[in-house]
């Protein structure tokens, strides 16, 4: 197997609008490259122009107006340093935090990470229970998406040809409890188990509950059984089992495993996890 990519040309883009120019064919963003330089280096990719976007000032920073604006190009390391981040979407910058080690988290971009979209990575899980909106633009306009519109299927997303993420917006949930909870490989520290909850509670009582699970599943999805059984219930030990059972049958025909990890694992997986997910929201 191959460890050097194919011929390329290198150009660096001076805005948004000169970047969606040069995106034109067989051209791919680079921006942290995590993700992007290993696929070369496989020849997985194989494009024929490199657009880097990584100095690009418009698609960087966090902005919380109402709710969060966090820029393509931030790095997973400055979302989970956030103190706004933190305040409104705390699992999000927990998930953040929790992406590889230092160098990959001082690097590698939330918007990279979103068009990437690898079924183990962390955000994908967050910002589709967080009910985040993703923006796209190209050439000719620009356009939004819902997160759990956006991740399709194994590292297949919505993104059209000649399009860029440029930012990705998350409502504040500061009023509700949310938490991530990852079973992680110990190797990779990739997730073969994430469940993000966000509930809305009053006292003991869930008046209305939003559950994704990423990692066991070939892209981050929302479990509309395990919603629904924590909407309008006490949070208790047997709601918490028949959630647990809930979201097993959610994700039975999306499941991913290996000889290693089955799918029959990551499945109760998902369902001990959300647990924990739930008990640390409202712990």
């Amino acid at each position: 197997m191959s460890m050097w990519p194919t011929e390329f040309e290198y150009e660096r883009a001076d805005s948004v609008d000169n970047a969606l120019e040069k995106l034109s064919g067989n051209a791919k963003v680079l921006a942290g490259g995590h993700s992007l330089i290993p696929a070369l280096k496989l020849r997985l990719a194989q494009p024929e122009t490199l657009v880097d976007i990584g100095r690009l000032s418009e698609l960087k920073g966090i902005s919380a107006n109402g709710s969060l604006k966090i820029g393509a190009t931030t790095t997973h390391a400055e979302v989970a340093a956030s103190g706004d981040v933190q305040t409104m979407c705390a699992s999000l910058a927990f998930a953040c935090g929790q992406i590889g080690d230092p160098s990959v988290r001082n690097f590698a971009t939330l918007g990279g990470n979103v068009a990437h979209a690898d079924p183990a990575s962390d955000p994908p899980t967050v910002l589709v229970a967080a009910g985040a909106t993703i923006h796209l633009q190209n050439a000719s306009g620009s356009r939004t998406v819902a997160a759990s519109d956006f991740f399709i299927d194994l590292f297949t997303t919505d993104l059209q040809d000649g399009e860029l993420v440029t930012a990705i917006e998350v409502p504040d949930l500061s009023g509700k409890k949310t938490a991530y909870a990852k079973l992680y490989h110990p190797a990779s520290h990739y997730a073969l188990v994430g469940v993000c909850v966000v509930l809305d509670m009053n006292g003991n009582h869930c008046n209305s509950a939003s559950v994704a699970v990423g990692g066991a599943t070939v892209n981050a999805l929302r479990c509309a059984g395990a919603e629904a059984v924590l909407a309008g219930s006490a949070i208790n030990e047997q709601t918490l089992d028949a959630a647990a059972a809930a979201i097993q049958q959610d994700i039975a025909d999306r499941t991913m495993g290996d000889s290693i990890y089955p799918e029959s694992y990551r499945q109760a997986m998902a369902g001990v996890y959300l647990k924990r997910a739930v008990n640390e929201a409202l712990g």
